[in-house]
């Protein structure tokens, strides 16, 4: 397939598809053209909910994810950005994290200021300073005036006249404008306009006098030329130039016939032609009109003396305010604001306006949070607080409920925590009721879990929800039980019922489903499935709603083992399915953590769960969910490494997603990934050159607090099971699988296998062997019934523990053990788990020494080298070439 074939829009519209999934609406949310791109990847259900709003920094990855989609080092993606002088550091920072980027995308940026207009403490150098420091390539350009030489080819070109005779103008056009090719038109007009440059006729030539322009009071202030120049125009030109420099760089035609139609703006409209011919304006597509330069934009600014400028702006904002009243505005309700804003003043004089102004910055800030615009949302939002009078709580209860958890969701979206939290305090202690109290609990409760579980245990309670302070695992399997019982009753009707409008009920579950969460990091695993019950329970007696689907793979994540597991998985479908039904986009990533992370495996390949949670971690991050999304990505490490992963490139990702978790201050994923990358590194080289010290970030392992103790057992085992430290594995194996919660997570399995295996290399050691053998025996039965389940993640496992057994006991022939780890070899090899498959062969290798079958032992361990190889395990292929050599010895 060709370059421009792999790039063409429909590979790139499936590319987009696969990235984003059920995320995409985030994208066309972010960059609504996707749209018009891609008109068959849309539909009118792909809408955002308005209260999700993303943040600075979820902005920033949803970009960079369509960045990775759509460039390649063939077909990089130029970005040219000019006057970034006037950029804000959110605005910086998304460009930093594009460029910084180490994953895939490839972008070419080129960004243009004016430093004549910049401080030596502006953002745009410590955007240098930190693109530098993150070893991104950057050149940087001064761009000055035409020199005096060049400027003299320029006029010289201009009046049709020898370079030589042009010098003398030339000098005294330098002396203004320093080179500066807009000074120098402007300079140039207007020393036609003033007679001091003319044709002459007779000459047939253009002709000045230098004595009489040195001898003329001609200004070296360009902008005071422009404002000069201005004064002589007609009034309604005059008008148009003021209004449109009030709006910014540009205005609509659409919005100069919108104040055309007002007694004091009429004018506008012809001024526009006007504007047009003295080359002030141009126009663009789409019927837009922009000043030429923004130096004429400041000329303009200008033709309103400073002590106006406040009212002219207000006039301006109440003329369109009037128009607008009662009205949908669109994207015009933020000029109105902005103009109407400068008014404050006079606004709080009205009492009736202010109530009107400031629920008109209500919208704007709404409209600006739906749009991503955080920043903006937030100014407006304020602004709005600001016009409310002392006693709004009072007189305008509804209008300051819906104002102040707009403001707190925009505070923390722009990480005004503490505003925030003030702001969602206030809302709850002057709330009339529970119910309008319970988004500002669930807002304020999403920041530490200890804070989460705290503040959700105590609306529970007053919602009359029952939280024991402990309980047992014996109740804990009960309710599983019971739960189980309830929805199969209920029957798949239940899942087609209608759905509740229990306004009490949707907020109930939406704290079950925070408290969960939280339970699972800071409280025991029979407290996680109590809350997880207890909010099926809720819905199957009460009704269906947008949080049932969660609420029902929450429970199937922590309920599941070996006597319930397929009907905890057909729950989590029958749950997943019920996606599009609620359009619950903004809930992807909690559902596929749950689904992916800790039910699917038992049934669904490895793969599938890296590839899906993968997504999970983007979509988490896009949509301002960075806690859901990090604990994804610590999932798809997980699954990555259980599922043969290259080693190399994971500790690669390993190590851009402690970038992530360093940005997003998450210290509970943060150090489970440090162990990872522990446990990665020795797989590579031994830890030689590629470990970090992870054993600090640990704490007490005797702290039954600790929930780190489980992940240092699972991958001390793990990484002494590779590295062939038998003792050790099983010490570090037997306190994992005593600490695991239950016995149905996927690591549980894993660590059973890898202690299958290392007991029965003791058992060749003669150490124990009684002890070791019942280790062998869980073990190989456990890999038997998971491999009924999931032939693919789970059969090589259970025939390399068969061959491994059947070739301690010298009765069994060749002919009948080497065909297990032939299976368990194959097996391997399609499922893809190349680490395993090098392993059954290294063992199979090792077999045929004991046998002294030397030719086939070399043939085993030249596989195992090559599977090695191909899994980034330096250690692992230095390891089988000394067993190599010492074979090529004695052969």
């Amino acid at each position: 397939m060709s370059d421009d074939q792999r790039w063409g829009r429909p590979v790139i519209a499936k590319k987009l598809m696969e990235e984003f999934g059920a995320d995409f609406s985030l994208l066309i949310r972010l960059l609504p053209n996707v749209c018009v791109l891609f008109p068959e990847l849309v539909n009118p259900a792909m809408r955002m909910e308005a209260g999700d709003a993303m943040n600075a920094r979820s902005v920033s990855f949803t970009l960079l994810r369509f960045v990775r989609v759509v460039s390649s080092p063939r077909h990089p993606v130029t970005l040219f950005l000019d006057d970034i002088q006037w950029a804000d550091s959110s605005a910086l920072d998304v460009i930093h994290t594009i460029l910084s980027d180490k994953l895939n995308s490839c972008m070419f940026f080129v960004g243009t200021y004016r430093d004549n207009e910049v401080q030596v403490d502006h953002d745009i150098f410590n955007l240098m300073r930190e693109l530098e420091m993150s070893h991104v390539h950057t050149t940087k350009l001064s761009l000055a005036g035409l020199d005096q030489s060049d400027l003299n080819t320029m006029i010289s070109d201009a009046l049709c006249l020898y370079p030589r005779i042009c010098k003398s103008l030339t000098e005294i056009v330098f002396q203004k404008t320093k080179g500066n090719p807009f000074f120098v038109l402007e300079f140039m007009q207007s020393l036609q306009s003033r007679g001091l440059l003319r044709y002459n006729s007779l000459q047939k030539r253009w002709v000045w006098n230098e004595d009489v322009m040195r001898a003329e009071d001609i200004t070296e202030n360009v902008l005071h030329l422009l404002s000069s120049k201005m004064n002589g125009l007609s009034d309604n030109v005059q008008t148009l130039l003021r209004v449109m420099a009030c709006f910014g760089s540009s205005t609509t035609l659409s919005m100069i016939d919108y104040l055309g139609e007002s007694a004091e703006y009429a004018g506008v409209r012809n001024g526009l032609e006007g504007a047009l011919s003295d080359g002030f304006i141009v126009k663009e597509k789409d019927e837009c009109f922009q000043f030429v330069h923004d130096k004429v934009r400041e000329a303009a600014y200008n033709l309103i003396p400073d002590s106006d400028k406040k009212k002219f702006h207000y006039h301006l904002g109440k003329v369109m305010y009037s128009f607008c009243d009662g009205k949908d505005a669109g994207d015009t309700i933020f000029l109105i604001a902005s103009q109407i804003n400068h008014g404050k003043e006079w606004i709080l004089r009205d009492d009736e306006l202010r109530i009107g102004i400031a629920e008109l910055n209500m919208k704007a800030g709404k409209k600006a949070l739906d749009g991503c615009d955080h920043e903006t949302a937030y100014s407006y939002l304020c602004a709005a607080l600001s016009l409310l009078p002392k006693d709004h709580w009072e007189n305008h209860y509804d209008l300051s409920l819906r104002l102040g958890f707009l403001i707190a969701s925009a505070a923390k979206s722009t990480c005004h925590y503490d505003e925030a939290i003030i702001m969602l305090r206030k809302i709850i202690e002057k709330a009339r009721c529970l119910d309008d109290q319970l988004p500002s609990y669930i807002l304020l409760s999403q920041r530490k879990l200890n804070d989460v579980y705290d503040t959700c245990s105590a609306i529970l309670t007053e919602l009359g929800e029952s939280i024991p302070e402990f309980y047992t695992l014996s109740e804990s399997s009960e309710m599983i039980v019971e739960t189980i019982k309830m929805y199969d009753e209920a029957g798949e009707e239940w899942l087609k019922s209608d759905a509740t409008v229990d306004k009490t009920l949707r907020n109930t579950l939406q704290l079950y489903r925070a408290i969960t969460f939280a339970s699972f990091f800071c409280k025991s695993h029979s407290m996680v499935v109590y809350f997880s019950s207890k909010a099926v329970q809720l819905s199957l007696s009460r009704g269906i709603c947008e949080h049932t689907p969660l609420s029902l793979l929450q429970f199937t994540s922590v309920a599941i083992k070996d006597d319930n597991a397929m009907m905890c998985y057909r729950m989590a479908k029958n749950a997943l399915s019920l996606r599009e039904r609620f359009d619950l986009a903004t809930q992807i990533p909690e559902l596929y953590m749950n689904f992916y992370g800790r039910v699917a495996w038992r049934f669904e390949p490895f793969q599938a769960g890296v590839h899906k949670l993968r997504q999970c971690l983007d979509a988490g991050l896009s949509s301002g969910r960075s806690d859901i999304g990090l604990f994804c990505g610590l999932n798809e490490i997980k699954y990555a490494l259980c599922s043969g992963a290259n080693l190399k490139s994971l500790l690669k990702r390993i190590d851009y997603y402690l970038h992530l978790m360093e940005t997003y201050r998450s210290e509970a994923t943060k150090n489970n990934v440090l162990l990872m990358r522990e446990t990665v590194s020795f797989l590579i080289d031994n830890g030689q050159a590629t470990s970090i010290e992870a054993s600090a970030c640990v704490g007490d392992l005797n702290d039954p607090k600790n929930k780190l103790r489980e992940a240092f057992f699972y991958y001390s085992a793990i990484r002494c099971f590779w590295l062939g430290h038998n003792g050790r594995c099983r010490y570090y194996g037997k306190k994992c699988i005593d600490l695991f919660w239950q016995g149905g997570q996927v690591t549980s399995y894993v660590a059973k296998f890898y202690l299958g295996l290392n007991s029965l290399g003791l058992i060749r050691k003669k150490s124990e062997v009684q002890l070791n053998k019942e280790v062998v025996r869980v073990a190989t039965a456990a890999m038997k019934d998971a491999a009924d389940n999931s032939d693919w993640n789970f059969s090589n496992k259970f025939r390399l523990l068969q061959a491994e057994h059947l070739s301690l006991n010298k009765r069994h022939c060749p002919v009948t053990v080497l065909p297990l780890y032939d299976e368990s070899i194959e097996s391997a090899r399609k499922s893809g788990f190349i680490h395993e498959q090098g392993l059954a062969c290294e063992k199979a290798g090792n077999y045929c020494k004991d046998v002294l079958n030397m030719e086939k032992a070399l043939e085993y361990l030249n596989q195992a080298r090559e599977c090695y190889e191909k899994w980034g395990s330096d250690v692992k292929v230095a390891f089988i070439q000394k067993e190599l050599d010492v074979l090529m010895e004695k052969k």
